[in-house]
């Protein structure tokens, strides 16, 4: 089994057992969270698609942590100026277990 959610404006496929990052979302470590933003639904042969999403369809989820990615360095530069910036960017993410999809 497994479903198509959206969240953090990007869709996953997700599936029971499963670890995923998503953009940083409230909530402590341990605490549960329903995803019900839910595009798809597979179970074997039957398949449930969602206008745009599925009614009474959530994905339920513990929070695992809190972290940031690693850094992506943004370098800027002007040749023959002596223009050259460099930052560097650590985005924030929350990784989740997902524990069940259930259809109410």
């Amino acid at each position: 089994m497994y479903a198509i959610v959206e969240t953090g404006g990007k869709q996953l496929k997700v599936s029971p057992g499963q670890m995923i990052d998503i953009e940083k979302i409230p909530g402590e470590e341990g605490a549960a969270v329903n995803l019900d933003r839910v595009l798809f639904m597979a179970d074997g042969e039957n398949f449930t698609v969602g206008q745009p999403t599925i009614e009474g369809a959530i994905v339920k989820a513990t929070i695992v942590n809190h972290s940031k990615q690693r850094k992506v360095i943004v370098f800027k530069y002007k040749s023959k100026t002596r223009y050259r910036r460099k930052r560097g960017h650590r985005q924030d993410f929350t990784r989740l277990a997902i524990e069940e999809i259930a259809l109410n």
